[in-house]
């Protein structure tokens, strides 16, 4: 098979990937509204956290 590997265990990486998608987009809007709330918190105090 391609790279070595067998079929099931492409098949295996592709549900692996395919269930990790949403936790990643999941991180990234939490990251996301996490850098905005770091950003509006520094422009009303100043640059001291």
């Amino acid at each position: 098979m391609f790279l070595g590997l067998q079929w099931y265990w492409w098949l295996a990486i592709a549900a692996a990937l395919i269930v990790s998608i949403p936790f990643k987009v999941k991180f990234m809007r939490w990251w996301s509204e996490r850098q905005q709330e770091k950003k509006g918190r520094r422009g009303r105090w100043g640059e001291d956290e």
